[in-house]
């Protein structure tokens, strides 16, 4: 493991690590390359990121790969992210499986391109018995979104007389959202300066502690993750409690 970490109390890690992956397209701009080089070079920053929390020994970590708003974009960067996409889960999912990550890919499937979708449900099936790292990749996410997915499953089977309104709880809930059966995440991290959510998580990070970097994306490395897991262990976490 690189010596970046040496410094960490391995006691006091995160269990749940949330990401949002900002800059990409910033990062391009300031090398005069197209949006696609930066989106290139993001790539490999996450699959050193899946390993450094798998070294780590971080049990969950979730990203936000696309959102429900990323379709605004024009046509040609939206067709290349997918084909990105397309290309980065074929050459890793062996890797990934050999090493015992499950993925899992929160987010609406409906719209998504009908390979992406096959491609999608294939990797949660040969990775489902991992007991790992859970890498939860948001595609077609918003989290308003999901959470009206998860309402909407709930009145259902208040309809069909299966669930008294009377017993859906914070519990109940959290366990009809994407995440359903993890750790809400204890760190989310914001690359590229900006301070925002972006409807990403927003109920599961209720309680996370926030780590806000002006590292774009493609050049956050190990050291900015360190820095990150750095800060979060000077963090007094009281979920609301006072002193």
């Amino acid at each position: 493991m690189s010596g970046v970490f040496d410094r960490l109390a391995k006691e006091r890690l995160p269990q749940h690590v949330a990401i949002i992956m900002d800059g990409n397209r910033r990062w391009a701009k300031q090398r005069l390359l197209p949006a696609t080089a930066g989106h290139e070079a993001g790539r490999r920053t996450l699959k050193r990121m899946v390993q450094a929390c798998r070294n780590l020994g971080i049990p969950f970590l979730t990203v936000y790969a696309f959102s429900t708003e990323n379709w605004s974009r024009s046509r040609e960067e939206v067709g290349f992210l997918w084909a990105l996409f397309r290309e980065t889960l074929r050459s890793e999912i062996r890797e990934l499986d050999e090493a015992g990550v499950r993925m899992i890919f929160p987010g609406e499937r409906d719209a998504l391109p009908e390979d992406v979708r096959i491609l999608v449900e294939e990797a949660e099936a040969r990775t489902a018995g991992h007991g790992g790292l859970t890498l939860n990749i948001a595609l077609n996410y918003g989290s308003r979104a999901e959470i009206l997915r998860a309402v909407r499953r709930l009145a259902t089977e208040v309809a069909e007389g299966r669930l008294a309104p009377g017993a859906i709880d914070e519990r109940r809930l959290g366990e009809a959202l994407d995440t359903a059966g993890q750790p809400d995440p204890d760190l989310l991290i914001r690359t590229s300066g900006e301070s925002r959510l972006s409807n990403f998580l927003l109920w599961q990070v209720a309680y996370a502690e926030l780590h806000i970097t002006r590292v774009l994306w493609p050049d956050f490395d190990e050291a900015a993750l360190a820095r990150a897991l750095e800060d979060f262990q000077t963090r007094e976490r009281r979920f609301g409690g006072g002193r």
